[in-house]
């Protein structure tokens, strides 16, 4: 059994905030590993090994450590969610090698949206007018991101919104999950459900890292696991209308690495997208905040 720990809203910023810089610092080591920056561009799905592998390491020890014992999981359940964020986080990676960090950051913040959507047939949930509201002002933004004109189109944003659609029902699985069994028996089953996939999916695709790859794919994975073990964490310790909001700092963290290591500065055009985005998610929090206060 674990014990209720009891609600504190700034250490549960302090750990959101972290997260998102794990996240984004994840995402920049997917993208050294996955351009040229570090020897001969590694695939998607090899860097995608990567974070399970490394992040399973961790998950594993920190198991361990705690004495964790497995209780009733939901095995179908959690191949499905685990099926789902390989695919998700594989199609960030390959998006990001292409495309800016900020850009690709800010597409996959649609995730809640087709979260929402999938809720609709998969928990039996009813989406009203503002709701779909914010949808739609959150898919103008990736519309502008996606800048779809033939002189500035980039299809690998493409990579990017399929990532956010795939995370979106990943979403919905962890909300169901989420309800039955503990964040630390969820992540040790996620990661060595998602290691599994993994290790199957690279082999085609395998190609020796270099010294320095070798250290970008440690990062993707002790990063990935560092983001999710902060989030859990942050999302006990406050509500989830309080604490999601903050998750958008992620786009800023993921700026700033992205023009540090790449020179790649955020246009007028990623900024607008960003911001359109953004609002139309908030405005998604703002109304589940609304009907959870109507509720009780």
């Amino acid at each position: 059994m674990h014990r209720p720990i009891a609600p504190d809203p700034a250490l549960a910023v302090g750990f959101m905030l972290a997260a998102c810089a794990f996240i984004a610092a994840s995402t920049l080591m997917a993208k050294l590993a996955g351009t040229d920056r570090l020897g001969d561009p590694l695939h998607a799905l090899q860097v995608s090994h990567g974070r399970f592998l490394f992040a399973w390491v961790l998950v594993a020890s920190l198991s361990v450590a705690l004495r964790l014992r497995i209780s009733r999981p939901n095995l179908p359940l959690h191949g499905l969610r685990t099926l789902a964020g390989w695919g998700g986080v594989s199609l960030l990676f390959a998006a990001v090698a292409f495309i800016p960090m900020a850009d690709a950051t800010a597409i996959s913040f649609l995730n809640p949206v087709f979260a929402m959507m999938l809720a609709i047939p998969l928990l039996g949930e009813r989406v009203g007018p503002i709701r779909w509201a914010a949808a739609g002002v959150a898919l103008i933004g990736a519309m502008i991101l996606l800048r779809p004109t033939p002189a500035s189109f980039q299809p690998a944003a493409l990579l990017a919104l399929a990532a956010a659609m795939v995370m979106g029902l990943e979403i919905t699985l962890i909300k169901i999950l989420s309800g039955r069994e503990s964040w630390l028996q969820i992540l040790l089953i996620n990661n060595s459900f998602g290691l599994l996939i993994a290790s199957l999916a690279v082999i085609p695709f395998w190609a020796p890292p270099t010294p320095a790859q070798w250290a970008a794919l440690i990062g993707v994975g002790i990063f990935m696991a560092c983001a999710q073990m902060c989030y859990v964490n942050a999302m006990a310790r406050a509500e989830a209308s309080f604490i999601v909001p903050f998750a958008y700092a992620t786009l800023i963290f993921a700026a700033a690495f992205d023009t540090a290591v790449f020179g790649k500065v955020p246009d007028a055009v990623t900024l607008a997208g960003a911001a359109i985005i953004i609002a139309g998610a908030a405005l998604l929090a703002w109304r589940e905040a609304r009907v959870k206060r109507t509720a009780l």
